[in-house]
């Protein structure tokens, strides 16, 4: 354990910044080597093995989101932002629960579709849906907690999508929602790019040297990205299971009714860390005797309406349509977990 507090300190000193993922990775290290240094050898166990049974897992995910990049598959997003209103909101919730858009590109891109003038209401299906699955969450959640939360997540994405997109929709026609951008936003960086100029898919992207590039440059990207998250993840959950009593958590969001859903929904906005990261984390929770419907609604509410993701949707839109935006993200995923909940 000395030598991690010297390393820690070496990279501080000399002013390198280092990814503060992996900061708290080591920090959690260095606190249980020198609080219960007995538990130090389990957790980096069950961390390792835990990682290595959702292997194929994230292997799958990496390549999925490589070859999405590589292929320019992603462009066919725009597809979803033409024609009539309710085609429009119908089309948006499924490619947004289908689109294997980064974190970073979904914000500018909502930002440059409202100042291209596409209506709100697609825009806030697609925005609703996109956050909670794509295709390398959906491979994740199978191999991590199971199928049916994968199908489930997927389900509640289209369903969170449509019914805030034909809300907003109704809204929008009573005359209501109008210029939902914030002055000045509009940019619509990375993202954006893809939408004023979409460009066909190249299938066969291994001919083109510059298109096999990004594929091995986004898979290796995707993979440290994945490996981080899910090597926090599964240390806490490591702790979680032997400090947290299974009594407590069964206590608040186990048991029947619908009180633990609706406790999970609130609970899901602020202590969500990352999509990947929570998925062991609900693993564990569900071990130790919160209801799947719960997991569910915990894990729709983080990824729709996270703190992060809901203060960078602040700065982009106007408060009325904020509000509109939580309002739609909590009773979605309340619903999502009761339904759930029914069917499993």
């Amino acid at each position: 354990m000395t030598e991690i507090a010297l390393t820690l300190r070496r990279v501080a000193r000399s002013g390198k910044s280092l990814d503060r993922v992996w900061i708290s990775v080591g920090a959690i290290l260095l606190a249980i080597g020198i609080f219960v240094p007995h538990q130090l050898g389990p957790s980096i166990g069950f961390t390792i093995d835990q990682l290595l049974s959702v292997a194929p897992f994230l292997m799958a995910s990496v390549v999925i989101a490589a070859w999405a990049g590589a292929t320019g598959a992603d462009s066919l997003i725009a597809r979803a932002f033409t024609g009539q209103p309710v085609a429009m909101v119908l089309m948006a919730s499924a490619f947004g629960a289908l689109s294997p858009f980064c974190s970073c590109g979904v914000i500018p891109l909502i930002a440059a579709l409202l100042s291209m003038g596409v209506p709100l209401a697609p825009v806030m299906a697609f925005w609703l849906a996109s956050p909670v699955i794509d295709p390398g969450m959906f491979a994740l959640t199978a191999g991590t907690i199971g199928m049916d939360f994968a199908i489930g997540k997927t389900v509640a994405a289209i369903g969170i999508g449509l019914m805030g997109g034909f809300a907003t929709l109704w809204l929008s026609r009573m005359g209501f929602l109008s210029d939902p951008l914030r002055d000045g936003v509009g940019n619509g960086g990375c993202g954006g790019a893809k939408m004023r100029t979409p460009k066909p898919p190249v299938w066969a992207f291994w001919r083109e040297s510059d298109r096999v590039t990004k594929f091995r440059r986004d898979g290796v990207k995707t993979a440290l990205f994945l490996g981080k998250w899910l090597a926090l993840a599964f240390l806490l959950e490591s702790l979680m299971l032997i400090y947290v009593p299974a009594e407590a958590v069964s206590a608040a969001v186990g048991g029947d009714g619908i009180l633990p859903i609706l406790i999970a929904t609130f609970v899901g906005v602020p202590a969500y860390l990352n999509g990947y990261a929570a998925l062991p984390l609900v693993g564990g929770l569900i071990g130790q005797g919160m209801q799947p419907g719960a997991g569910m609604a915990f894990l729709v509410a983080g990824g729709v309406s996270s703190l992060p993701a809901a203060i960078a949707v602040f700065a982009l839109i106007k408060k009325p349509v904020f509000a509109l935006y939580l309002v739609y993200a909590l009773i979605g995923s309340f619903v999502a977990g009761l339904v759930f909940q029914l069917v499993i």
